[in-house]
């Protein structure tokens, strides 16, 4: 985890001039991992973050502002006015980005293009769950062990996924991970996304009003996309 504001900048520069999403330092997501239900356990108890168990019908953001992670986002854990993106199964706050939604009224071109810019940040933690399944073979079906023995599981699968990620040439050999054609915006999309992942995404989050502070970071992201940063692409994808 990074400590100054100085790594946290350095990670946000290297994130823009991959993605073309500014002052934003990652992506975040959660996966129900699926389980055998534990004696005398409500059998909607089947998710497993970190090392607390939730309900299976538990959102996202429901399960993040409840664990340290979420704790310390709320705490200011990110220099100011630096973000994540995250999904629907997310709240909207200042330090989180999240798609707009369609409501009443059809989304105006400015949305679209910022849920395609958002969209196509995220790419990064769908490539890294897709990853850790098809390489921990473990995830792939039910598992039937205790509570203990799959916190374990799932904690030394992350930490053997981070370390190989970066230490191994041939943990993600050609044709893995998504792949962009920087001149197109056109994206090949990586071999797991054929198989069967059986990591279930959680339920969209049920929107409480975001802040007024919130929204206008958003919606300064929005214009800028459809201004200075906009893309040569990035219409192709709306239509």
């Amino acid at each position: 985890m990074p400590k100054t504001y100085e790594e946290w900048t350095s990670i946000a520069k290297s994130f823009e001039d991959t993605w073309n999403f500014p002052k934003c330092c990652g992506a975040i997501d959660g996966k129900h991992v699926l389980i055998m239900a534990p004696p005398n356990c409500g059998i909607n108890i089947t998710t497993i973050r970190g090392l607390t168990v939730y309900k299976g019908s538990a959102s996202d953001g429901g399960i993040l502002q409840n664990c340290e992670l979420g704790q310390l986002l709320q705490k200011d854990l990110l220099p100011l006015g630096y973000c994540v993106v995250a999904d629907d199964a997310f709240p909207l706050r200042y330090y989180m980005m999240k798609p707009y939604k369609c409501y009443r009224t059809a989304l105006t071109v400015p949305q679209k293009i910022f849920n395609y810019r958002l969209s196509r940040a995220r790419r990064i933690v769908e490539n890294a769950f897709g990853i850790l399944v098809s390489r921990f073979r473990v995830f792939d079906k039910k598992i039937y062990c205790n509570l203990k023995t799959v916190n374990k599981l799932v904690l030394a699968a992350c930490a053997l996924h981070n370390f190989l990620r970066k230490s191994s040439s041939t943990y993600l050999p050609p044709g893995s991970i998504d792949e962009e054609d920087i001149s197109s915006g056109l994206m090949r999309e990586g071999r797991w996304r054929t198989e069967i992942i059986e990591l279930r995404n959680l339920e969209n989050h049920r929107e409480r009003r975001a802040s007024d502070l919130a929204n206008k970071i958003r919606d300064n992201l929005k214009n800028y996309f459809v201004n200075k940063g906009a893309v040569p692409w990035q219409y192709r994808h709306i239509y």
